[in-house]
């Protein structure tokens, strides 16, 4: 067994990936604070070729050096839209047909492992603040909320870190 080389990864350039067809998912930050952070995300989007990342409020817009150097190119290659507020972006998906899914802590979420796509939909998953999570006025306006179980003593996961585990969730089963 061998490590493989960059050139035998088979991916694609950055132009090639734009007319490559999309999963039918989005990820939406919610006044993320942390541009590596927003680096990561862009970088996972590329690797399970979201649709798109919707940015709102505070959470920092490409270009910049610091999401750069997580997103090591991908914000050439997926397609991003920035929001004032996260209520408006809801709102603009809601109207275009999106399923709006918050990533939090809640009294009424389900578990990551209960939740099975519909295939003629599509999702926009919110993820929020790296110390609040996702804005207390936004969960009555999404559609549900999923909750990745966790049975250490720390309250949440890193938002790159739950970004790629809900993405990879949502390739497996929607397939």
């Amino acid at each position: 067994m061998r490590k493989l080389k960059n050139e035998e990864l088979g991916r694609v350039d950055a132009d090639t990936y734009k007319s490559i067809e999309k999963k039918p998912f989005c990820i939406m930050l919610d006044n993320v604070r942390s541009m590596n952070n927003v680096g990561s995300a862009f970088r996972t989007a590329d690797a399970f070729l979201a649709e798109q990342i919707i940015l709102t409020g505070i959470t920092a817009q490409p270009p910049h050096r610091e999401i750069h150097k997580t997103a090591l190119g991908a914000t050439e290659s997926v397609d991003w839209i920035y929001y004032a507020t996260t209520a408006e972006a809801v709102k603009a998906l809601k109207e275009d047909g999106w399923v709006i899914v918050a990533i939090e802590q809640a009294d009424k979420s389900m578990a990551l492992d209960a939740f099975t796509p519909d295939l003629k939909k599509k999702y926009c998953f919110v993820f929020g603040n790296e110390v609040f999570g996702v804005d207390d006025a936004i969960i009555p306006q999404v559609d549900s909320v999923i909750e990745i179980p966790q049975f250490g003593t720390k309250h949440s996961l890193n938002i790159s870190v739950t970004i790629g585990i809900v993405s990879w969730h949502f390739i497996i089963n929607s397939q």
